[in-house]
């Protein structure tokens, strides 16, 4: 699903909000997100996961096409742990009396 996919979806659930605010609320929610992680925050969203981020060390890789070894320095990376309610849903498991 892309960012369009849901804000229609989101559009067709509830009619009687015009597209342009319900992509207006869409992008507030992922910039606050990305926000969040940027200042080096955790942002938790209970029964679906947590977004985080993760520090990947610098490491010597290797140029694939010359196979020369070059140095990839260390980063920053967002990363998603999915919450127990959200695995269960995938997994098709009953969830709090509900399927």
């Amino acid at each position: 699903m892309t960012k369009s996919d849901l804000i229609a979806k989101i559009s067709m659930i509830y009619p009687y909000m015009h597209a342009r605010n319900v992509e207006k609320v869409v992008s507030i929610i992922t910039d606050n997100i990305a926000a969040a992680l940027k200042a080096g925050g955790r942002v938790e969203l209970r029964g679906f996961g947590a977004f985080s981020i993760r520090a990947r060390e610098r490491l010597e890789g290797r140029n694939p096409r010359t196979g020369e070894k070059v140095v990839i320095e260390q980063k920053n990376v967002p990363f998603f742990k999915a919450g127990k309610q959200l695995k269960d849903m995938i997994n098709g498991r009953e969830i709090d009396g509900k399927n």
